[in-house]
């Protein structure tokens, strides 16, 4: 397979600033063995110490220090709308890559003009446990990781077409994130984390877009250090180490992207087990944060807003 070289490929990275991590994902982008690249760092450290830092020792990256923490999907549609590659890698800054990823990723591309997503094998830091081989919608429309959390033993090393990609390794075909983009958006901001790399590849679908996992792109990832305190980087049962903020943000933006998402039909045939994780999941915010539980009723805010995306969406794509 032929790939053109000459093809700029933009590596946007939101950095929280936390224990070191962003130095060791620049190191991997400047050994890619694909030279044709910039790289573009969004700093929500709100730490002057830290991008001054960043900017001595990484002098060839474009690094822009923000006022406010934009969170993740904000942070990614301000590197995106700065970045000029004809590809944009999204990436979070707790994510090393291998020296042939991009390289190999870019193949996924070239299978087809309509590939919009690409992603790769992404195994946690022990390098033998999967965190991520491709992003599925599951039948309670959430959000599944394939071979989350198993031992990397061969099975998941055949490529393929997938639902949509990681959104801690994201490759992205400009022209598509264009495509999908509502007003200034490419990633919903009023998800800040969570869930919108489901919301960016169940939209991109609908438009006509594919998602391919290349498995010979192999990228490292410690699960959870952007958004849990150290004792819970890779643990199962993730929302456990979640503040309450970003436990809410979970709750909310699972309903959000149904809300924008689904079909009138999807959503009856869903029903059921939208019902039953919503049941379950409301039970745990009972008994394990009670104090949320009327927090609940304020992100009711927010579906007024998907509503209104919704509607846009039905005016450019059947839904």
């Amino acid at each position: 397979m032929q790939i053109a070289s000459n093809k700029l490929v933009s590596a946007v990275i939101v950095a929280a600033g936390k224990s070191g991590y962003l130095e060791y994902c620049l190191e991997s982008l400047k050994n890619q063995t694909y030279k044709n690249l910039e790289v573009i760092v969004i700093d929500n450290s709100l730490n002057p110490n830290f991008n001054q830092y960043i900017t001595r020792r990484y002098k060839q990256v474009k690094l822009f220090p923000q006022q406010q923490n934009l969170f993740y999907a904000g942070g990614l549609n301000k590197g995106i709308d700065m970045a000029q590659g004809e590809f944009i890698l999204c990436l979070n800054d707790d994510v090393i890559l291998e020296e042939q990823f991009i390289e190999r990723a870019l193949g996924g591309f070239y299978i087809d003009n309509l590939v919009g997503m690409v992603g790769g094998k992404v195994l946690r830091f022990d390098k033998k446990t999967i965190d991520s081989a491709g992003l599925f919608l599951t039948g309670f429309r959430t959000a599944k990781e394939m071979g989350y959390g198993t031992k990397d033993r061969n099975r998941f090393d055949s490529e393929g077409y997938i639902f949509g990609v990681t959104g801690a390794v994201a490759f992205f075909r400009r022209k598509m994130l264009e495509d999908v983009k509502i007003d200034s958006d490419y990633f919903d901001s009023d998800f800040r984390m969570f869930y919108e790399d489901l919301d960016i590849a169940w939209r991109a679908r609908l438009f006509g877009w594919k998602a391919y996992y290349i498995p010979g792109a192999v990228a490292y990832h410690a699960r959870g250090a952007s958004a849990r305190g150290n004792c819970g980087i890779n643990k199962r049962f993730a929302r456990r180490y979640l503040n309450d903020a970003l436990y809410l943000d979970l709750i909310k933006n699972r309903h959000l992207s149904i809300i924008k998402n689904e079909s009138f039909l999807g959503f009856l045939l869903h029903l059921p087990f939208i019902f039953i994780y919503d049941l379950l999941s409301y039970f745990s915010v009972l008994l394990t944060r009670p104090q949320l539980f009327k927090k609940l009723a304020q992100n009711l805010r927010y579906a007024n807003g998907a509503f209104k995306k919704r509607k846009i969406l039905r005016r450019r794509i059947r839904i």
